[in-house]
């Protein structure tokens, strides 16, 4: 049915609401997790150089927590700036400018991270 106002529009409920709200709260979730895990693990690395950051990267095991984590984290922003961008930007035009560009650039930033992870994590750091 919907409200006499939606009716009105043609509109009625998307039903993406808590679908949206529950990726949220993941995304936030494994975020704590593994931001978590990152903190700890830099803590008790002997120093922060160059090389011995880079070594540590270079595991498997830390290397696909690092993916994950940059992932998680370009998702759950993307998630969140959607929610803002579509509660206050009212024109519809640059509603939709702006989420094409909130996608663009989660993907893009996510993408450069995960292979920024992946080379170093395959020796390709220079």
């Amino acid at each position: 049915m919907g409200t006499g106002l939606g009716r009105v529009r043609g509109l009625g409920s998307a039903k993406q609401g808590t679908h949206h709200w529950w990726m949220q709260r993941l995304t936030a979730a494994g975020n704590l997790l593994l931001v978590s895990w990152f903190v700890v693990s830099l803590v008790r690395l002997p120093d922060l150089s160059h090389a011995v950051v880079t070594e540590w990267l270079a595991k498997p095991l830390v290397a696909v927590a690092m993916i994950l984590l940059a992932g998680n984290v370009f998702w759950h922003l993307r998630l969140g700036l959607q929610v803002f961008i579509e509660d206050y930007v009212h024109n519809e035009a640059s509603k939709l400018g702006l989420l094409v560009l909130l996608n663009f650039f989660a993907i893009g930033a996510g993408a450069i991270a995960i292979f920024s992870i992946a080379r170093i994590a395959f020796g390709g750091a220079a």
